[in-house]
């Protein structure tokens, strides 16, 4: 395990690289013996400067909860991150020039719950508990490099959970619809980059069931003394593969009768 001074630094260091825009190291490589428990720790640290200098939490995501993805990175359950209220970008919006190092996007079904959920949480109580879903894409940057230049070691799951699972910001469809009006399942999304289509998908790709990633995501938060509260919103993990996402790219994610929305990086 990482000293309370080592996780100190280590979340410094990610903030510094998220205000200068250049990346820090791998983490992995610094300490080899870091934990997954370390990294959620190193965010923890991040979470609590951010809540000192007046962010606010909106919200959560969950990350790497396809088998491709996790068979890519050599692990068998996803991960997740902290969504705050300078990450919500607007249907539509152009995100500024230098806002992100390595942007890309995903997109994903997102809940916005209108009551708090508990750690021992059904899918039953999880429906229960949402207000309503939306089409979203989420938009990744990654504060820490995907790979050393010198031992060419990726990054690995410690690396990214230390970087907020990779969160860079959100932008939710204005469709809302009632979280048993459709077989979330069944929602996917047709993506166009540049009207082009890039990437399909369907919401089974999320845990076989989009709300099965909610509940293994109130379970992972009790473990760390955290909860999902009403009013916030959680990205349920994405049905795609990433999307790169230079200087000028448009985004437009088309989930047909479930909505829209769309993007762009000036």
């Amino acid at each position: 395990m990482l000293s309370a001074s080592e996780i100190e630094q280590a979340a410094a260091d990610l903030l510094a690289a998220e205000a200068t825009g250049k990346q820090c190291g791998l983490l992995s490589l610094r300490h080899p013996g870091i934990t997954l428990d370390d990294a959620y720790a190193i965010q923890s640290a991040q979470m609590a400067q951010k809540l000192a200098q007046g962010r606010r939490i909106i919200g959560w995501k969950i990350g790497l909860t396809s088998k491709v993805m996790q068979e890519a990175l050599g692990i068998d359950t996803p991960d997740s991150g902290v969504i705050y209220d300078d990450m919500d970008f607007a249907d539509g919006a152009a995100v500024p020039a230098g806002r992100f190092i390595q942007p890309r996007i995903e997109t994903e079904i997102a809940f916005v719950m209108k009551a708090p959920l508990e750690v021992d949480v059904t899918r039953e109580d999880v429906l229960a508990a949402t207000d309503y879903v939306a089409p979203a894409i989420e938009i990744l940057d990654t504060r820490i490099l995907r790979t050393d230049p010198v031992t060419k070691q990726p990054r690995k799951i410690f690396d990214t959970v230390s970087d907020n699972a990779a969160n860079g910001g959100i932008v939710l469809g204005p469709q809302h619809h009632a979280p048993g009006a459709f077989d979330l399942r069944w929602v996917g999304a047709i993506v166009r980059k540049n009207d082009e289509v890039v990437a399909t998908g369907l919401g089974a790709a999320v845990l076989d069931d989009p709300v099965m990633g909610i509940v293994w995501l109130a379970r992972r938060m009790g473990q760390y003394g955290q909860r999902i509260e009403a009013g916030q919103v959680v990205l349920a993990g994405s049905f795609i593969g990433p999307v790169e996402c230079p200087a000028g790219t448009r985004i437009a994610a088309d989930y047909g009768p479930f909505g829209a929305v769309s993007v762009s990086f000036s």
